[in-house]
Order: C-alpha cells, then sequence, then structure tokens
C-alpha cells in the first residue's frame, strides 16, 4: 500500500477542481483494501473511494480524510460455461488478438464464459480485451473512462448496453464487518446509474473485482439509433463486437471530450426517464423520447441545447458545443464557478421544460 499526504484532488479528478486531500492510498491487494480502513480508523478520519476521477467533483476546501485508490489489476478467466477446452492467458498488455486456434474454438462453441477482472483495471482496457476475443455484451460501453471496480457502483451505461446486462458478481470488501464475501447481481439493486453501491449501502463496500458473464457472437439489431445512422452512413457490414466499438469510438470521440485533453466529467447529468404515461405525453408536444428495455428516456443534452445553452460559457464552465450535456472546466477556478453554472442551467431547462436536471458526478466532501 502506498501512502501519500496532501495531495490535490484537482490532481486526482478530471474536472480539475478541487483543494488537497490530507492522505491518498493506493490499495494494490485484497489485503491492503483492509489495512487501508484500518490506517483511516487509526486517525479518526473519513474515507472516499475514488477512481479514474472521471465521475468525482473535488471540493475547494478539499478533503480532511483518507482517499483510497484501487490499484490492482488483473483480468482470468473465471469459469468456463460448456465444454470449451482452451486455456487463455490473463490479461497481458499488448495482446491484440485471438490466435487462429482459439477463434475456431469459439466458432464452434459459442457458449458463454466468465471473466474476473480486478477493480484497479482501466474499463475500457476491459472492453478492448473482450472484444479481441469476440466477446458480447459490453462492446457499446466502449471509451467511458474509470476503473472497473466502479463500473457497478453507478450501472455504467451507453448506447443500449449497461453493466448490469453481464454481472455475475462482485467482491468486495464490507467495512461494517471488516470481511471480504461476495455480492451476487441479485443483490444489488441495479436501476438506471443506481446499485445498493451508491445508495442504500452507499460507502460501506469497496469492489475488489467483478465477474462478467459475456459470450461469443454480436449485439441483436435494432442498435442504438446512433449506432444504425452510423452504419447507414457508412455502409457497415460487419457488427461484430470490434466492429461496434470501433463505431462507438469514433462517435464518442466525435462528440465527447478526452477528459485527458480537456477538464471535464463525462455526462453531466442523468437522461430524463419517463413512464408511459409522461413519455406519452412528451411526444405529444414533439420531444424526441428513445424507447428502449431500460425504459423512456429524453437525453438531457437535447433539453439542454433546445434551452439555448449549447457551446455556451458560464463562469469558466463551456456547454460543449458538440455534446451539450457535457461540461468543459474551461477556466472555473473553484467549485463555487461549477455550482453557478449548474444552476443556470438547471434552471433555464426547468423553465422551458418542467424537468429537474439531475446531476451523475457524485461529490467528494
Amino acid at each position: 500500500m502506498k501512502v501519500n499526504e496532501n495531495i490535490l484532488i484537482s490532481s486526482l479528478t478530471t474536472m480539475r477542481l478541487g483543494g488537497p486531500a490530507r492522505y491518498v492510498l493506493e490499495v494494490e491487494t485484497p489485503e491492503d483494501v483492509a489495512d487501508a480502513y484500518g490506517f483511516a480508523e487509526q486517525y479518526h478520519l473519513p474515507t472516499f473511494v475514488l477512481g479514474y476521477g472521471a465521475n468525482t467533483l473535488g471540493h475547494d476546501e478539499g478533503f480532511n480524510g483518507v482517499i483510497i485508490i484501487n490499484r490492482m489489476k488483473g483480468i482470468f478467466i473465471e469459469s468456463e460455461t460448456g465444454a470449451r477446452n482452451i486455456s487463455f492467458e490473463d490479461h497481458k498488455p499488448g495482446r491484440t488478438a485471438l490466435s487462429v486456434s482459439e477463434k475456431e474454438i469459439f466458432r464452434q462453441d459459442p457458449s458463454p464464459i466468465q471473466l474476473k477482472i480486478m477493480g484497479g483495471e482501466y474499463w475500457d482496457d476491459v472492453v478492448e480485451y473482450a472484444c479481441q476475443k469476440g466477446l458480447t455484451g459490453i462492446e457499446a460501453l466502449s471509451k467511458i473512462p474509470g476503473l472497473a471496480g466502479a463500473a457497478p457502483v453507478q450501472n455504467i451505461g451507453a448506447y443500449g448496453q449497461e453493466v448490469a446486462d453481464t454481472l455475475v458478481e462482485i467482491e468486495v470488501y464490507d467495512t461494517a464487518d471488516k470481511t471480504y464475501k461476495t455480492i451476487p447481481k441479485s443483490e444489488l439493486n441495479f436501476s438506471y446509474r443506481k446499485s445498493i453501491l451508491n445508495t442504500t449501502s452507499k460507502g460501506r463496500y469497496f469492489v475488489i473485482s467483478i465477474t462478467l458473464e459475456l459470450k461469443p457472437g454480436q449485439m441483436s439489431r435494432p442498435y442504438y439509433n446512433s449506432i444504425e445512422q452510423y452504419i447507414a452512413a457508412n455502409n457497415v457490414t460487419d457488427f461484430s463486437p470490434q466492429s461496434i466499438r470501433n463505431i462507438v469510438s469514433t462517435i464518442r470521440a466525435n462528440k465527447l471530450p478526452d477528459p485527458l485533453d480537456q477538464a471535464s466529467a463525462g455526462s453531466f447529468f442523468k437522461n430524463i426517464y419517463l413512464d408511459e404515461a409522461a413519455a406519452d405525453a412528451a411526444e405529444a408536444k414533439g420531444y424526441p423520447v428513445y424507447r428502449g428495455k431500460d425504459g423512456n428516456k429524453i437525453n438531457s443534452g437535447w433539453l439542454i441545447e433546445q434551452a439555448g445553452l449549447k457551446g455556451k460559457l458560464l463562469h469558466g464552465i463551456r456547454v460543449s458545443d458538440k455534446a451539450a450535456l457535457i461540461l468543459i472546466n474551461e477556466s472555473a477556478k473553484s467549485y463555487n464557478d461549477l455550482a453557478k453554472a449548474r444552476a443556470e442551467i438547471t434552471a433555464k431547462v426547468y423553465d422551458k421544460f418542467g424537468f429537474w436536471l439531475e446531476q451523475e458526478p457524485v461529490e467528494l466532501q
């Protein structure tokens, strides 16, 4: 375990705001996790689990406590369903494709497999790994910044997929009884951007690893609207996981800033979910309602754009001119600047449409 003191939160989060954290602990083994919480308990300090920092907002006063960051790495074949007789290497950077023999075995035996992924793995590396093996289930979640351990916390989703679709279980450290345990998907109470990990049991569990069940093959059509539009415009005929990953990556690159190049927290507002009656009423008003397996929704970016805010600079925060759902920190120096911009955006959307936007990033305080 690595112990760091007085680290600026702005250096740990992609919105690049926030004062100093008293301690930042980097855990590299499951045993380190218990030690990290023991460290915080010894000094009577609160804890906050931080991943890649792409979905977290720091405050100006900093954090007088212990930030714990997951640095545990590894992607492993946990178990297999069926009689596939093959042994994969553990995840190794640079392995770019399946061997001929692996491809042939997958073609002959399309049964699912389970991948155990350590929580410190960068999520997009996990998606790349799966797509290179021709495994479907998470390809539409390409290029979402963050760590694998954070994926089930808010049930990340995009372009018609969400992590709850493939998650089997998670391994955690339970801070309440100081034990390690496994929690199955059925007990995580997944919904849109929610699980027990960020609601009823928020702060209780530290995610050590996640297990996903993926299978050879491809996503079922119809795909999310923007993917279908790309396919039509570019005459795409390859719908393999790698091809869908390439499409999603291109779509995201064209409208979403890379947080390493432009300070942002990804999608800043959650989409608006509606019941059937509300969805019908919204469509009657001409609002674009997407009806999918995860419910009826209106894209919050569309609401922001229609409110006349796309491309606007508010208190140093720019509403992206490519995707209004994205807020970019161009010159804001404080959390207060961001708060003022957020208040103006939510008020204008409410005044025009009657919907209150809900922030997606969590607050580190």
